[in-house]
């Protein structure tokens, strides 16, 4: 008798109602969504490395409803469990211009004790039924941290293995990958919460390990270390079956050739392992990225890990496919009301860390001699010095593109980049102090992370200072030393920064945008106990025609 083992996350769902819902049971088995308005669907479950997943498409969903839905795994229901203490998992689908895109980062397993903005999410959607809830859930990044691992699941591996092997107290293997899915997802709030929200996802560094791919020598070291070819192998094939397969379409699943290959065997596990192998050694060879419609709101998902060109001459965030790929996807003129691009890390950083991060690039690329590059090299490594400032080419390739979607004829009315990574919140926007361009759109940097971790306050102290005058000062000063040309245009920050436990919410309706970062609480001098969402700010965001900016109006509580 087939039980569910995890899920159900409820991953796509279109206006146009069409869903998919992911579950992994604990043998072969067909599994069944059962909606309440009478739409099925059914999957027969595929195998890797033992486990047994399957994706279930439905179709003809009804536009503007929310239906509840049940799971059978070979005729036996198991979703929701018997004794469940939520409401009912649903399945809603847009029907309406308003679009509502929660959005974050970095989301370690739940300690005893701590503050998760997920699972706060979660308590106050399943306490008010009525309560607004997202459309779309995106997370940004680090969904799981195969390099920092929990002392419950530490203990797991100490079990299994030798951790004074290398990579130690790190996950090694496939079977450990799905260890912190399990720990990770199966958090009662969290599970309810995935199964009755919709959401996108796209990796960081962390599912795979800190900092991944930074520079040719970094990964020159890694890959010849005895376990990394399996880390990396298995990260991306249990990102593969846990994350990308319900980024994708029904339609997008159909067409894929690895789907089918998996879909058709016994064991799908060569098939998916070699495409893993191939997209370590070829990141050209295989795309991460997507793109959602949600009625006239277009987002690009864009993978800013696994494409990188790490050659130090020609050193870029993006391969040449990807680079094309992103800017072919941009809106045609008048089809769109809000773009929204989702990358990891962010475009517009505070201006000391950008600065620090191009002064770095210019002394690795030998701006000032072979002694400041290997300097500069472990400067990169140490200070985690590799966003979008890192690849100044690409940061400007990036700028560009964005200048151009938001002054056509017809541009949308925001474009925003939502980031997430850098452990704490802020908005922040752009201005060109000599020329403006010709923008139409309004565009800003939404910042927001993490989910769940810790910010040492030392650390705090220093995003602060990046964003102060003083430090603002100090990196123009590095940016003098490695003779690094400056950007034509420049950024303030609007909002923040913010630090705890957080999550930032869109409300898209019309040409209309409004933004709301809640921070994950307890009730003031309780360490144990419900924790609840408290709205910090809350601000509609508003063009200055003069300035070809953002202003926005922020409402703190």
């Amino acid at each position: 008798m087939a039980g569910l083992r995890l899920g159900p996350l409820l991953r796509y769902v279109d206006q146009r109602g069409a869903a998919t819902v992911w579950v992994e049971a604990d043998r072969p088995c067909t599994a069944r969504v059962r909606c309440a308005d009478g739409t099925t669907g059914s999957s027969r479950t595929f195998q890797i490395a033992g486990h047994h997943y399957a994706l279930v498409p439905l179709a003809g969903l009804t536009p503007g409803t929310a239906t509840a839905y049940e799971v059978l795994l070979d005729g036996r229901p198991v979703w929701p469990p018997p004794d469940s203490r939520f409401p009912a998992s649903t399945i809603p689908v847009p029907g309406s211009a308003r679009l509502r895109v929660t959005f974050g980062s970095c989301r370690r397993a739940p300690e005893p004790g701590g503050t998760d903005a997920l699972d706060a999410l979660a308590t106050g959607l399943a306490a008010d039924p009525e309560a607004e809830r997202p459309d779309v859930l995106l997370l940004l990044g680090d969904q799981v941290y195969a390099d920092s691992v929990s002392a419950r699941t530490r203990r797991w591996l100490g079990a299994r293995r030798d951790l004074r092997d290398a990579p130690g107290a790190q996950v090694a293997d496939y079977e450990e990958y799905t260890r912190l899915y399990y720990e990770s997802w199966l958090d009662p709030e969290v599970r309810w919460l995935l199964s009755t929200v919709p959401s996108c996802h796209i990796f960081d560094d962390h599912d795979v390990i800190d900092d991944w791919n930074t520079s040719a020598a970094w990964l020159a070291e890694m890959r010849a270390t005895p376990w990394w070819q399996e880390r990396v192998i298995s990260g991306l094939m249990s990102y593969w079956v846990h994350q990308h397969l319900g980024n994708l379409s029904p339609a997008e699943l159909a067409a894929d050739p690895l789907y089918a290959a998996v879909r058709g065997t016994p064991d799908g596990t060569e098939a998916l392992r070699s495409f893993a192998a191939l997209a370590d050694a070829d990141p050209a060879a295989v795309r991460w990225s997507y793109r959602r419609d949600f009625g006239r709101t277009r987002l690009l998902m864009v993978d800013t890990r696994a494409a990188r060109v790490l050659d130090e001459g020609r050193r870029a965030m993006l391969d040449e496919g990807e680079a094309r790929w992103l800017r072919e996807q941009l809106p045609e003129p008048g089809n769109c009301d809000h773009l929204l691009i989702g990358t990891s890390l962010p475009w517009l950083l505070p201006p000391l860390i950008h600065d620090a991060e191009g002064w770095d690039a210019a002394l690795c690329a030998g701006s000032r001699g072979p002694r400041w590059a290997r300097i500069g090299e472990k400067l990169r490594r140490r200070a985690d010095l590799e966003h979008w400032a890192a690849f100044p080419a690409s940061f400007e390739f990036l700028t560009e593109l964005i200048v151009r979607a938001g002054s056509d004829p017809g541009a949308p009315a925001t474009i925003s980049v939502l980031s997430g990574d850098v452990h704490h919140a802020y908005v922040a926007e752009p201005f060109w102090p000599n020329s403006v361009p010709q923008l139409t759109a309004r565009i800003a940097q939404l910042t927001c992370s993490p989910v769940h971790n810790s910010v040492p306050a030392p650390v705090r102290a220093g995003f602060r200072f990046g964003w102060s005058r003083f430090g603002r000062r100090l990196g123009r000063a590095l940016a003098r030393h490695g003779r690094v040309v400056r950007p034509p245009l420049d950024w303030r920050r609007t909002g923040g920064p913010w630090f705890g436990n957080q999550l930032m919410t869109l409300t898209l309706h019309g040409r209309s945008a409004r933004l709301r970062l809640d921070r994950a609480r307890r009730a003031r001098g309780l360490r144990i106990g419900p924790v609840q969402l408290k709205t910090i700010s809350d601000r509609p965001l508003t063009l200055d025609a003069t300035a070809g900016s953002i202003h926005p109006t922020e409402t703190r509580h």
